[in-house]
């Protein structure tokens, strides 16, 4: 079992910035990497950005690329994700998710409110 806790939402203006963070523990040495997602109301969970605990290999969506950045502290068992120049359209749930291959991703956290304000 992996557990994650995401912190750091809130509300924010547009053209603002905030960090989430995401803490694991447990059996995070099965872990492969780790992932953001968000969900808006009355829309499908969307991928954001994933990476690799080993290595440190990123991968984004097109709709963050250039705006939000994933990054990891493989001594904390913690990821974060960046947001900077966020738009009233990135309102959502935010969520981290554990993947142990990549593709699959079998634990989450209980997600954090991010609010952007036009």
């Amino acid at each position: 079992q992996v557990q994650l806790v995401e912190s750091g939402g809130g509300l924010v203006q547009a053209g603002g910035s905030l960090r989430l963070s995401c803490a694991a523990s447990g059996r995070t040495f099965s872990s492969y990497g780790m992932g953001w997602f968000r969900q808006a109301p009355g829309k499908e969970r969307e991928f954001l950005a994933r990476i690799k605990w080993t290595g440190g290999n990123t991968y984004y969506a097109d709709s963050v690329k250039g705006r939000f950045t994933i990054s990891r502290d493989n001594a904390e068992n913690t990821v974060y994700l960046q947001m900077n120049s966020l738009k009233p359209e990135d309102t959502a749930v935010y969520y981290c998710a554990s993947t142990s291959n990549g593709a699959v991703y079998e634990y989450w956290g209980q997600g954090t409110q991010v609010t952007v304000s036009s």
